[in-house]
């Protein structure tokens, strides 16, 4: 059985025209034929994905992916392109540059592929001053693209001429590519599915991302399906572990083959979701005889999904050829991708390239044109692309006033929970984020923007009504439109930061905050306050105490509602309010009568407090309510765990 250390994680694949020798070069460098479905033999071109390992110097196995060059195929070269490290152009000597090899050449530098071999085949079918002018061709067309500086061998896979020099020359950039990151979370574009003898259900292609083995669980999206691995094969070869980079098989159980098909992906399962709507920053080809435009229909090409749908384009409305843009990309169907893929846009019809570009994230909702935040927001995800941790910064700008999970967050970047945690410690220790219990964070700007929102919130209710001088949280939460968990952690900072007061019965307000009331009602205030005092159990009506006090009803009532507000009344019905002291002063002494008598009727706590039943009930009833008291049947007794607050 072999190992994983025996593969080396990096991918080659051919590129060029229908039928300037792509398969035979790979023969010749590997021994093995690549085409491998019945009708590719029997055409002579490659339909599909062809894959064979070569070795290397050091015994290890490198995958080459010979893709198909007709047009017709374009959609199975992407498949193969996306996964591509270093490419072979093919260009057949007596045919020099034709259309595919244009299109190939634009394909594999939409995808990101940095590192290119040129390979001229055919070498013995034309004389050397041909060979000069098909080089000189070559030059011209790679010029400004990634081959620019690439080098260029002449070669005959029918003779064998110049093969060792080229395969030399493939190994040398090999040893200067570093093998596939396998850390993180595993994921495998399907490109085939089958039923083996034996064996039950396989799935085919190379991982872009972690590594599997033997018995770890996958899920296939799109769809819920979920299987055990059974087994692996890498290049045909068993083994016990594949990772990205390797052209993989993988025998599943508990899934049936027939409800699989290419372009679903099997992943490490929590990571992934499937999506409709995607953010991409995307580039037209330079070649275009027309712009591409807003709400074009368009054909999504990324790793083995080919979806339909529209393109919205955000930060302008045409699309020159050449030019670049963010936009918005709407399928029929549900397709699964990461930040950082590699797409391509086709037309509809007729079937020709437009562009494309890379995936920034999955649209949670419908995105506008023209819109500044929109734009900033799509195009800060691009430039973060590179770095993680600006990667997370852009997805937390996003939504500075919402508790994130470490979870949420982890799907979004399509990272393991693990690396989530550690690049939120670094967003920590910068003073960026801070945490919660339960793998919760808040973003720290988001909570200043927010705390100055409730602030603003409580002192506009106060500028509006100067008897105010409390707000019901609820008030606040209505106002602002802000979630329950998040409000009540920046609560607790501004408590924290004495820039705000929590009062009894959900109710807010600011530190030391005197409202601007006139002397001579600051007077009728303290009257009114010092007559509660001296009725706690038994205050009369505003109308009939306003002449006393020299006020009208209306004022005496707005101060009344001034005083519950500072939490120094205690509303009991709408015409009943008692001062807290009373309250706490009725616990008292129905706490000492319950010590010496036991529990008591209403009636009894009536005569103790020396007050009527339309003060009694509802005084009993929110002693109830507040766990002083118990009531049972038509006795009460009081709560002596709760009595022990008052000592």
């Amino acid at each position: 059985m072999a190992t994983e250390d025996s593969i080396f994680g990096v991918v080659v694949g051919t590129a060029g025209h229908i039928d300037h020798g792509k398969s035979s070069l790979v023969r010749r460098l590997t021994g093995i034929d690549p085409d491998r479905l019945p009708e590719e033999k029997d055409r002579g071109l490659t339909i599909d994905l062809g894959f064979a390992p070569m070795k290397l110097p050091g015994g290890e196995l490198v995958g080459i992916i010979d893709v198909p060059g007709h047009e017709k195929f374009i959609r199975n070269m992407v498949a193969g392109a996306s996964g591509i490290d270093l490419v072979v152009l093919v260009v057949a000597a007596d045919d020099s540059v034709m259309p595919q090899t244009l299109e190939h050449l634009a394909i594999m530098t939409l995808l990101g592929v940095e590192r290119g071999v040129i390979a001229i085949n055919k070498i013995d079918l034309v004389d050397s001053e041909m060979l000069e002018l098909v080089e000189e061709e070559i030059r011209e067309t790679v010029q400004g693209t990634f081959l620019e500086d690439a080098p260029m061998l002449r070669v005959s896979a029918e003779t064998g001429d110049g093969i060792d020099a080229l395969r030399d020359e493939v190994i040398g950039i090999i040893g200067e590519l570093p093998s596939r990151d396998t850390e993180g979370v595993f994921r495998l574009p399907i490109q085939r599915v089958f039923s083996s003898k034996g064996h039950g259900t396989v799935i085919t292609g190379v991982p872009v991302s972690g590594a599997v083995a033997k018995d770890d669980r996958l899920e296939i999206l799109p769809g819920e399906h979920q299987g055990r691995v059974r087994g692996l094969q890498a290049y045909k070869v068993t083994v016990d572990r594949a990772r990205a980079g390797h052209s993989t098989a993988i025998n599943l159980a508990d899934v049936n083959y027939k409800d699989l098909s290419r372009g679903m992906v099997a992943a490490t399962p929590g990571y992934f979701t499937a999506t409709e709507m995607l953010e991409v920053s995307l580039r037209s080809l330079s070649g275009l005889s027309q712009p591409l435009t807003h709400r074009m229909p368009i054909r999504f090409l990324q790793g083995t999904t080919e979806a339909v749908g529209r393109l919205y384009l955000l930060d302008c409305t045409s699309l020159e050829p050449g030019e670049e843009a963010v936009a918005q990309i709407r399928l029929e169907e549900p397709v699964v991708v990461a930040p950082g893929d590699r797409f391509v846009l086709r037309q509809t019809s007729p079937m020709i390239t437009l562009g494309g570009g890379e995936i920034l994230d999955r649209s949670r909702w419908r995105l506008k044109t023209g819109k500044d935040f929109v734009v900033e927001s799509v195009r800060r995800k691009m430039t973060a692309l590179d770095s993680p941790q600006d990667y997370l910064r852009s997805l937390l700008q996003d939504a500075l006033l919402e508790i994130h999970t470490t979870e949420e967050l982890s799907r979004r970047m399509t990272v393991t929970q693990e690396q989530v945690a550690e690049y939120l410690e670094e967003l920590a220790s910068a003073g960026e984020v801070t945490s919660l219990q339960g793998g919760r964070w808040l973003v720290q700007e988001g909570m200043r923007m927010a705390g100055e929102r409730i602030t603003g919130a409580i002192e506009t209710v106060f500028r509006q009504d100067p008897y105010r001088v409390s707000v019901k949280a609820l008030e606040i939460r209505d106002a602002l439109r802000l979630e329950d968990g998040f409000l009540e952690a920046v609560y607790e900072s501004l408590v924290a930061e004495g820039r705000l007061d929590r009062l009894r019965g959900g109710r807010l307000s600011i530190p030391d905050f005197e409202p601007p009331i006139p002397e001579a009602e600051r007077a009728v205030l303290e009257k009114y306050r010092n007559y509660l005092a001296g009725n706690l159990f038994e205050a009369g009506r505003n109308e009939d105490l306003a002449p006393e006090f020299g006020t009208t009803e209306a004022l005496l009532s707005k101060l009344q509602s001034l005083l519950v507000d500072r939490g120094e009344l205690v509303r009991l019905t709408p015409d009943v309010v008692l001062l807290e002291e009373a309250i706490l002063e009725a616990v008292r002494r129905l706490a000492a009568h319950h010590e010496t008598s036991g529990p008591f009727s209403a009636s009894e706590a009536k005569d103790l407090l020396g007050t009527t039943r339309k003060f009694a009930i509802p005084l009993l009833e929110h002693l109830d309510k507040q766990g002083w008291t118990r009531r049972r049947e038509d006795r009460r007794e009081v709560n002596h765990e709760k009595l022990a607050e008052l000592s």
